[in-house]
């Protein structure tokens, strides 16, 4: 007899999950979606002619094998020559994102920043109990008042970076580059080819023996009979693999855990350009409302005598971005270990975790089916390198 697979979440990891697990002739695979279209904030849509996603959702990653199993499905364009700047208000200047040893020879104050470098010491940095103290102690104040302090407040709409108390999720590190950016110019960048974006991998679920259900209105009855309702009908699944915050499952019993959502603006510009050459985003460190813009055309290569600029700002809207805060993360791990051995949470909202992207949510899809495949159901929590508890 087939065993039942919800999916719940249609996107990289649900759609994934379903392109994979629905190839298993043992199992019986239905994926739900509250939307009307797969992709959440990965699908691309259209604005005045030009193609943009919710956000800029360029492909990264260091795993060959998860590049070579997207660009199966989506023929990806590889853009190495991508680059982030941002803008410092007090110097009235854009610099490399992150920063550079080249950006500190043309600020104003650089004696006062090269002074401070050199007081740098690592047990300092190890010993740091707020993401103030991180980067204080990483490079000094004057760098952390001008480049740091304001972005991060606002990013995470805290008037206080000492309440941020994780702080080593960001790829940027805390160190001046001296040369590539190692975190980022030594992955594989890429982004689809075709103007509709990744919508094709999205598509291609309704070709495979999936059962999708768009607009989905989806309640637990009893999590440990493995009951659910579907748009007020009753189901009962043998496996469950969510996408969603892990708080839902539980009734928010411990609170309901912090996201920081986002709203998003569009703006066509009566040119054909906006940004210079190679540059993809810019990032803004000061007051400003926004944390950043991005000129779509840089990705998508859609030709236009006008240009698309989409620009975000942090808010209460959405799930977007689990907070940063140790209790917050304490809570979740709460929440994901009272999930019996059956159910999986992949993806940024279902693991909490921050740096978790699109590559890491196909890569948790096919770990998933390597346990399933060798009935390895062993803990709540499979995928465990992407979160040390």
């Amino acid at each position: 007899m087939k065993k039942k697979v919800l999916i719940i979440g249609g996107g990289f990891g649900g759609c994934a999950s379903a392109h994979i697990l629905s190839k298993n002739k043992s199992l019986d695979v239905t994926l739900v979606e509250k939307n009307k279209y797969l992709g959440a904030g990965v699908r691309t849509l259209f604005y005045g002619g030009h193609p943009y996603t919710f956000g800029p959702r360029h492909f990264l990653t260091h795993n060959k094998k998860i590049f070579d199993y997207l660009n199966k499905h989506v023929p990806m364009r590889k853009c190495s020559e991508h680059q982030f700047i941002t803008y410092v208000e007090r110097d009235n200047k854009f610099y490399n994102y992150p920063l550079h040893e080249n950006d500190i020879k043309q600020m104003p104050d650089k004696n006062i920043i090269k002074r401070e470098l050199k007081k740098k010491k690592l047990f300092k940095i190890k010993s740091s109990k707020n993401l103030e103290e991180y980067w204080i102690n990483s490079f000094g104040k004057t760098l952390y008042s001008k480049t740091i302090d304001l972005y991060n407040k606002k990013m995470w709409m805290v008037d206080d970076n000492k309440k941020i108390d994780t702080f080593n999720w960001s790829p940027k590190g805390a160190t001046i580059k001296q040369g590539p950016r190692a975190a980022w110019d030594k992955a594989i960048s890429a982004y689809p080819i075709k103007k509709n974006g990744y919508n094709d991998f999205f598509d291609k679920v309704f070709k495979t023996k999936t059962k999708v259900i768009l607009n989905a209105k989806l309640s637990v009855s009893n999590l440990k009979a493995k009951k659910f309702k579907i748009n007020g009908k009753s189901h009962k699944f043998d496996i469950v693999i969510s996408t969603i915050s892990p708080d839902f499952f539980h009734n928010y019993k411990l609170g309901e855990l912090g996201f920081i959502g986002r709203d998003f603006h569009k703006i066509v510009f009566p040119t054909e350009h906006v940004f210079p050459k190679n540059i993809y985003f810019l990032y803004y460190a000061n007051d400003e409302k926004f944390t950043r813009l991005v000129e779509y055309k840089k990705f998508t290569k859609h030709k236009s005598k006008t240009s698309l600029i989409g620009i975000e700002f942090p808010s209460k809207n959405g799930k977007y971005y689990p907070l940063p805060f140790k209790k917050e993360i304490k809570k979740a791990q709460k929440y994901l270990k009272a999930f019996p051995s059956w159910y999986f949470s992949i993806g940024r909202a279902g693991t909490y975790r921050y740096e978790v992207d699109i590559d890491d949510s196909i890569e948790q899809a096919l770990e998933i089916e390597n346990i399933i495949k060798n009935n390895k159901y062993k803990n709540a929590m499979p995928i465990e390198k992407w979160w040390k508890l």
